[in-house]
């Protein structure tokens, strides 16, 4: 299994330093993502100092919000500090956030990103050839100077986030890969997210080339395994108030819950929200228990389905001591003492030396 790790929440230095932890490990892949309080490029910039071979990737970056000459640069920036092990992950978040955070158009976010990710890799090739180009989300007319020198890598791996078959077939057409949603399932992923990429990649015109998926699988550790699952289901209830996110939850049957974490929500009772996450959601989503129970865990949920595996750490709730404690925790758990190997899930032994902690902060 391909194992990576995937940081939202404490501070950049906190980030950087496990994202070194983890590949000392032998993790294959350090991501990071971004939201209210986080920017994508500074922390992967940082992480590119921390590590030496593993790939770091973003997953996402706000592909909104910035002008594809801006974005191509960060990227191109970022490719080159960490010596070629860049993976772009773009997503445009909701329309709410892309309206009301970004300031941008919310309709047709698909269309969009099919404009942007082949214009994108058109300015990786800027010094190759002019820019001339009308679309309906960006116009760029560009013509690079005599010293326009090139980037180290002129396909940059660029991988979508989506969550409904629109925006999965979007990234199956114009990507080298899907990043997946925390919620996903494994039968989401196999009735729903493949049938997407597939339709995605005939239409391609190149159905043959290669294709991954990242997948998120939240996890958290603890040797009470009661605060470990109370963790999961916060974040899991976080995320199940967005309808965006309906889909998967209807096919499990799980919208009845949703629709009582909503109503908690509404009332702010963080509490409600909680307990009103079904047992059976943490077991299928989420790694969630002690040491032992979590490293005979990942095996169970949709971890198999992935091509990249990216061990996720519960943010929502909890206290940056509690997340950075839980960082090491999964490292131990399920990395390899000492670098050069790779990662492998059952290793208890490790996750073991864990000590106990306290709960988690409230909500």
């Amino acid at each position: 299994m391909n194992l990576g790790v995937v940081f939202l929440g404490s501070d950049v230095a906190t980030v950087a330093e496990a994202s070194g932890r983890a590949e000392r490990a032998g993790f294959a892949s350090a991501w990071t993502t971004e939201f209210l309080d986080r920017s994508a490029t500074v922390t992967l910039a940082a992480m590119s100092a921390a590590t030496r071979e593993c790939t770091i990737g973003s997953a996402i970056m706000y592909a909104v919000g910035r002008s594809p000459f801006v974005l191509a640069a960060e990227a191109r920036d970022l490719d080159e500090i960490s010596g070629g092990r860049l993976i772009l992950g773009l997503g445009t978040g909701t329309r709410r956030m892309m309206s009301g955070w970004h300031g941008a158009e919310p309709d047709a976010p698909a269309v969009r990103m099919e404009e942007l990710v082949p214009l994108l890799r058109r300015f990786w090739r800027l010094h190759r050839e002019p820019i001339e180009h009308q679309g309906r989300f960006y116009q760029v007319s560009i013509q690079p100077t005599a010293e326009f020198r090139p980037p180290l890598r002129e396909r940059i791996p660029v991988y979508m986030a989506g969550v409904n078959p629109r925006m999965i077939r979007a990234a199956g057409t114009v990507c080298d890969g899907l990043v997946g949603h925390p919620l996903f399932t494994r039968r989401y992923v196999q009735d729903v997210v493949r049938p997407a990429i597939d339709d995605g990649r005939r239409r391609s015109g190149d159905a043959s080339a290669p294709f991954a998926v990242a997948g998120y699988v939240l996890c958290a550790i603890h040797e009470d395994a009661a605060v470990a699952r109370r963790e999961v289901k916060a974040q899991i209830a976080f995320y199940s108030i967005v309808r965006t996110y309906r889909r998967i939850l209807d096919l499990h049957g799980w919208g009845a819950a949703a629709d009582e974490m909503r109503q908690a929500w509404s009332r702010h009772d963080a509490e409600g929200m909680i307990a009103a996450v079904p047992e059976e959601m943490v077991d299928t989503l989420a790694v969630a228990g002690t040491p032992d129970e979590a490293a005979g865990r990942l095996a169970a949920t949709c971890a198999g389905e992935y091509d990249h595996t990216l061990l996720y750490t519960p943010s929502f709730g909890v206290t940056p001591e509690r997340f950075a404690e839980n960082v090491g925790a999964i490292i131990e758990t399920f990395g390899v003492s000492g670098a050069g190997g790779p990662p492998a899930a059952g290793v208890a032994a490790a996750g073991r030396r864990m000590v106990s902690s306290s709960p988690a902060g409230e909500l």
